[in-house]
């Protein structure tokens, strides 16, 4: 279809040069009849139009070869103003015709070039044909106007062209930008829905496992302790699957008629909840508060719910005195949180080897916060992330001094 297209269109611009060539040469043959009494011109019309002829048949390539055309049709005017005709806007429209392509289609220093040196010509030979004053004005003055409209009217076509092709250049980039911005916040939905995945079934299921081992570790001396267990562990399970079913929500259809309404996304009042879970799986934790508590925006309170949560997480796995320690510090800007073990025979999770350390590093981050995490010089394991009291970009906290 494409290929289709251009032959049309190449046989629609041969038909109109052919059609514009015609005109031009019947332009020039009634200009080189045109006769003004007083004036010598030469009796025969035939030199004039031979040569119209060939600056007309020169406009069939003028759109690919706009210089070529216009020198062309310069040499063939200046050789009919030689021969004494007189020098009218019909005899230099072959010659205007080439001047507006040159323009329309070419830079601007080649068209102040082609265009000076060829008037600077045209002229010259004017006035060397009829150097007495007489029809000066309309010899020299005249043909500068006739040769400038042609030059202005093809670079403002030129400009307009160029124009149009930027705004639709930009159009095109603005399109292909919304694009890349689309995808790149789809990647970074994935990656929170990721890491709330990742903190929601850690947990869960860490505590899981801990109760479902301590339960069967006491089943057959103490059942009414491993029943409770048991009891607990039941809801540990049903708060994991609530916590998933209110993640994977965002992943359904606006619109959704089976879509319920998300639970709010957990914060620092739900911490006792998740200290009840630790210390059911046989996590002993303490929480200290210093300084006054502050309101705490939700993309900063859902940050500090989620890293103590995978701490005591990791506590619960990992630490050997079955010991934890929350600390959470309100400053002026900054609330700075610490979660500790002190065992001594600890085995923590190495820094980099799960998604665990890696998540909360990121959450930190994404609201303008740090935080650092690795074994104690004592013993055991400390995870410290000091966040602000609201929510910041990750440029302007780096921006901060």
């Amino acid at each position: 279809m494409t290929t289709s297209l251009e032959r049309y269109t190449g046989r629609r611009h041969t038909a109109t040069d052919v059609v514009l060539a015609l005109g031009l040469l019947g332009c020039v043959t009634l200009g080189a009849s045109i006769a003004i009494p007083g004036i010598s011109q030469p009796r025969e019309d035939w030199p004039a139009v031979a040569l119209a002829a060939v600056a007309c048949l020169v406009q069939m390539k003028a759109r690919t070869h706009p210089r070529t055309a216009v020198v062309v049709a310069t040499v063939c005017t200046v050789i009919t103003v030689a021969l004494g005709y007189l020098l009218t806007p019909l005899l230099l429209a072959p010659l205007m015709i080439a001047l507006y392509r040159l323009a329309a289609g070419t830079d601007p220093r080649t068209t102040r070039t082609y265009g000076v040196v060829t008037m600077a010509v045209v002229i010259t030979d004017a006035v060397l044909d009829m150097p007495t004053t007489e029809m000066l004005l309309l010899r020299t003055v005249g043909p500068v106007l006739w040769l400038l409209l042609p030059l202005v009217g093809g670079s403002r076509d030129r400009l307009r062209r160029d124009y149009t092709d930027s705004v639709q250049a930009r159009a095109a980039h603005a399109e292909r930008t919304r694009e890349e911005e689309a995808r790149l916040r789809v990647a970074e939905e994935r990656m929170r829905i990721a890491r709330e995945l990742h903190d929601v079934v850690a947990h869960h299921m860490a505590v899981a496992n801990a109760q479902a081992g301590t339960a069967r570790h006491l089943a057959s001396t103490h059942p009414e302790q491993a029943q409770k267990l048991l009891d607990e562990l039941t809801a540990t399970t049903s708060s994991a699957l609530l916590e998933l079913r209110a993640t994977v929500g965002v992943l359904r259809q606006v619109g959704d008629p089976d879509a319920d309404s998300l639970e709010p996304a957990p914060g620092l009042d739900r911490l006792p909840e998740v200290i009840s879970a630790c210390e059911s799986a046989g996590l002993d934790v303490t929480v200290t508060t210093e300084g006054e508590p502050r309101p705490l925006s939700p993309g900063v309170d859902l940050t500090a719910y989620r890293i103590i949560q995978e701490a005591l997480t990791n506590a619960t796995k990992h630490a050997s005195d079955r010991a934890a320690h929350v600390r959470l510090a309100y400053s002026d800007s900054r609330l700075l949180i610490t979660v500790t073990n002190e065992g001594r025979d600890a085995a923590p999770a190495v820094p980099g080897g799960g998604f665990g350390l890696m998540g909360m590093r990121e959450r930190a981050h994404s609201v303008g916060g740090d935080l650092r995490a690795g074994p104690r010089p004592e013993g055991g394991f400390e995870v410290a992330t000091a966040l602000p009291l609201h929510s910041q970009a990750p440029e302007e906290h780096e921006a901060t001094p």
